[in-house]
C-alpha cells in the first residue's frame, strides 16, 4: 500500500492512502474503512495546528530539557485523585491515580503510562490529568511496577516489555468499573508499551478500546539502547542509570535475597543494566533478548485500533527511524505526526493555544480522543 506524506511546515502526517469517508458515531472498535476515515479526518484536523518550536528552543536537546524543567508541576497538584491498587499478577499490585468526573460511566476514559524511570508525578503525566479531565474525560495515570515510590508493593521490577501489566488494568476497568470508552496512551517507553498491547490484542482488541495514543515511543528498544551511547547523550544516560542502579539498592533492601548488588558498581549502561539485571528478574537470555522481544515494532503491523503516534526526528535518545519501517507505514489503523522538532516528550511551541497551553504533543493526544470519543 502506497504511503501518502502531507508536509505541513511543522510536521508530516503520515497515513495509507485513503479517500475521507462519512462515518457513524463509534459503539465499537471500527473496521479498517471506519478507522481510516476517523485518522484522515484527525489528520485534517492537525494540518492547522502545526507544531513551530518556542523560539529559545529549536533542538532536540533544547526542546527536552525544556519540558523536563518548564515550571508548571504545581498547577495540575489535585486532592481528588484517588489511589487505586490493580493487581497486574498474582500478588503484584500496581498504584494509580484516578481522577472521575461525578458520573464517571457517562464519561469516556483516558488511561495513561509514563516512560522510563518516570511516576504518574511526572509533569506530562499530572498535565494529562489536568487536560483530559478538563475535556470531561475521566483519566487514570498508572505507575509501572515499583515507580512512584512502590517498591513495597512488589519485589519484581517493571521492564518495556509488561504489556501484560497493562492488559490487566484495562481488564479491570471493563470488566470491574463498566468502562465502555477507553482511550490508551503512553510516552516514550510506555508509549512502545501502549503499542505493544494493542498489537497483541491483534483482530480481536476489547470492544470498549476506541483509540492508542503513544508520543516519543521507543518502539525498537535495541535501536535506543545505542543511539543513547552517542556522546550528545551523556546527561540523559547517566541519570536513567543512576535512577535505576537506586531502584536495585532499594529493592535489595527490601528484598535481600532476590537482588544483587555485588556487580552494580559494574553497570554503566542501560544495556549493561538490562543484561545484569532487566533480563534476570525476567527470564531474558540477555539484554538483545529482551529488546527484541519487547519492541513494538515486532507486533505494531497487527494493531487494529485507531492508533496516533507523535514524534520528533530530533528526539535525542529515541530514533525517528523505525517508525519508517513498513509495518508501520502499511497500517491503515495508524496515523503518524512526525514532527522535523520538538525534542523527546516535549514539543514546547512558540504560542499558547486557544483552551491550551504551549505543550503541543498532549494537546493533540486530547484533540485525538475527543474526535474518536
Amino acid at each position: 500500500m502506497a504511503q501518502a506524506v502531507a508536509a505541513c511546515r511543522g510536521f508530516a502526517n503520515m497515513l495509507p492512502d485513503t479517500e475521507l469517508l462519512e462515518i457513524a458515531p463509534q459503539s465499537a472498535t471500527p473496521g479498517a474503512t471506519e478507522a481510516r476515515a476517523l485518522l484522515v479526518r484527525v489528520a485534517q484536523a492537525f494540518a492547522r495546528k502545526q507544531f513551530k518550536p518556542h523560539r529559545l528552543f529549536r533542538n532536540g536537546h533544547a526542546q527536552t530539557i525544556a519540558a523536563y524543567a518548564w515550571p508548571r508541576r504545581f498547577r495540575f497538584a489535585s486532592e481528588s485523585d484517588e489511589e487505586r491498587l490493580f493487581e497486574v499478577a498474582p500478588g503484584v499490585p500496581v498504584l494509580a491515580h484516578c481522577r472521575w468526573q461525578t458520573e464517571r460511566n457517562k464519561h469516556p476514559t483516558i488511561v495513561v503510562w509514563h516512560g522510563i524511570e518516570g511516576s504518574t508525578s511526572s509533569n506530562y503525566m499530572q498535565a494529562m490529568a489536568e487536560k483530559g479531565f478538563h475535556a470531561g474525560f475521566n483519566v487514570i495515570r498508572v505507575n509501572f511496577r515499583n515507580c512512584g515510590g512502590t517498591e513495597h508493593l512488589t519485589n519484581t521490577i517493571y521492564h518495556g516489555g509488561l504489556s501484560a501489566d497493562l492488559a490487566a488494568v484495562v481488564k479491570e476497568l471493563l470488566e470491574k468499573d463498566q468502562i465502555s470508552r477507553m482511550f490508551l496512551v503512553g510516552f516514550s517507553l510506555g508509549g512502545n508499551l501502549v503499542l505493544k498491547l494493542a498489537g497483541e490484542y491483534g483482530n480481536n482488541p476489547p470492544k470498549g478500546v476506541l483509540g492508542v495514543c503513544a508520543v516519543s515511543p521507543s518502539i525498537d528498544l535495541n535501536a535506543s539502547a545505542e543511539m543513547i551511547l552517542k556522546r550528545s547523550n551523556w546527561i540523559y544516560h547517566r541519570d536513567f542509570v543512576r535512577r535505576l542502579k537506586q531502584r536495585i539498592r532499594t529493592n535489595h533492601k527490601l528484598y535481600p535475597e532476590k537482588y544483587d548488588v555485588s556487580g552494580l558498581d559494574e553497570v554503566h549502561t542501560l544495556r549493561e543494566f538490562d543484561d545484569r539485571y532487566t533480563s534476570v528478574a525476567h527470564g531474558f537470555a540477555d539484554a538483545a533478548d529482551y529488546y527484541t522481544r519487547s519492541s513494538s515494532l515486532r507486533v505494531i503491523d497487527r494493531i487494529r485500533i485507531p492508533t496516533l503516534i507523535i514524534h520528533a526526528e530530533d528526539d535525542p535518545f529515541i530514533p525517528f527511524a523505525p517508525l519508517l519501517d513498513p509495518l508501520v507505514a502499511n497500517n491503515p489503523y495508524i496515523l503518524l505526526l512526525g514532527a522535523q522538532s520538538g525534542g523527546h516528550v516535549a514539543f514546547v511551541s512558540a504560542r499558547r493555544e486557544d483552551g491550551f497551553d504551549r505543550f503541543w504533543a498532549e494537546n493533540r493526544v486530547i484533540d485525538f480522543c475527543k474526535l474518536a470519543s
